[in-house]
């Protein structure tokens, strides 16, 4: 789901918390290393995002935040703050090239730069959290 989280929406946060789980607390962030992103550089995106993107003459840049059941892909346009909220049952995460990955959760999509190591590393970390996710917890839900 795509949505706007600029303004504080107690309802919003709690379907966000109810698909994807709260937040780590600071001593599991602590353990895991860290649960968020460098700066990803987006490449090519889909076309609800791209047009949320063009609005603005900004650099077209994300991060990823790790939760419990999923992810979240933040980025911003025109002094707004969008999230693309993927549970792990719907989240599709692609090698597109030695510099590329592609995120998808069904008709949305956002391709970033992969330039780093620091950035292959957090990847391999959402795949290795995903796998842990035992499919019985999802059918829980």
């Amino acid at each position: 789901m795509l949505v706007n989280v600029s303004y504080k929406n107690k309802d919003l946060y709690k379907k966000i918390d109810n698909e994807i789980g709260k937040s780590f607390s600071l001593r599991e962030r602590i353990r895991m290393g860290g649960i968020g992103s460098p700066k990803l550089f987006i490449t090519a995106c889909s076309l609800q995002i791209h047009n949320l993107l063009i609005l603005d003459n900004n650099l077209d840049v994300c991060n990823i935040e790790l939760r419990p059941r999923g992810i979240i892909v933040r980025f911003r346009s025109l002094l707004e703050t969008y999230a693309l909220v993927i549970p792990f049952y719907k989240l599709s995460l692609y090698k597109t090239s030695a510099q590329e990955y592609t995120v998808y959760r069904d008709s949305y999509f956002v391709r970033i730069a992969a330039k780093t190591k620091e950035i292959h590393n957090f990847m391999k970390k959402i795949m290795d959290r995903k796998n842990d996710v035992s499919p019985t917890y999802i059918e829980d839900l």
